[in-house]
């Protein structure tokens, strides 16, 4: 995978390079929009991570330039947290956005997330007994459907979409029930509890991650 970091800090850059590599993606680097702009033009990318404060040209109307060249998924890095931030940037076209400072692992999980919704090639995720299928939105248990309510369904897709990445409450809450909502922990808490009464013997793969949240634990053997 090919990502592009966009950011006028060259720490922040590093931080997220160094993780990137673990993950065995390719990283180009720019410090401005504009700088940006003449990457896509030569190259292509899977995902770019755009900061919207930098000189010369804001990460928006960067965002805006480079959609007239190429559709390419778009994670917003900001200090910013206020809606009308993130509402204008998801207005934009942007997949997703993380407010600094943020855990660079949750960042690899989001791009992770972000390049499968794009590319759609994953449509079922066999885990033994317990099978996705996302063409049929079906998730059965040994060959036998079971019933999970629509948030249900998103959020076990999300976790095994994220497989074996430890996900905070937080990102649960941003990616599973979008950000206008206004509910707190509880309730993914609640919903975990009962998504691992659906799957019953298989509930062993939702993992607890202690002061954080859950992660979706599968070895392949």
């Amino acid at each position: 995978m090919n990502l592009l970091i966009v950011d006028d800090e060259e720490l922040i850059r590093n931080v997220i390079k160094e993780y990137a590599t673990l993950e065995n993606y390719q990283v180009d680097e720019a410090s401005t929009g504009l700088e940006a702009i003449e990457k896509v033009k030569t190259k292509d990318y899977d995902v770019i991570i755009m900061d919207i404060m930098m000189p010369k040209m804001d990460g928006y109307k960067a965002v805006e330039e480079i959609k007239k060249i190429k559709n390419i998924p778009f994670i917003m890095l900001s200090a910013r947290s206020e809606e009308y931030d993130k509402l204008y940037g998801f207005n934009l076209g942007i997949d997703d956005y993380l407010t600094k400072p943020f855990s660079p692992k949750e960042l690899m999980a989001r791009i992770k997330a972000v390049s499968k919704r794009n590319n759609k090639e994953i449509k079922k995720y066999v885990f033994d007994g317990l099978v996705i299928d996302d063409d049929a939105h079906e998730v059965t248990i040994d060959n036998e459907p079971i019933f999970l309510t629509p948030k249900e369904y998103e959020l076990l897709k999300y976790l095994v979409q994220n497989k074996n990445i430890a996900l905070s409450r937080d990102a649960l809450l941003e990616n599973v029930w979008g950000y206008d909502f206004y509910g707190d922990d509880r309730t993914i808490d609640t919903h975990i509890k009962t998504l691992r009464n659906h799957l019953k013997e298989y509930r062993k793969y939702i993992v607890t991650v202690r002061g954080m949240g859950y992660k979706f634990e599968y070895k392949e053997s």
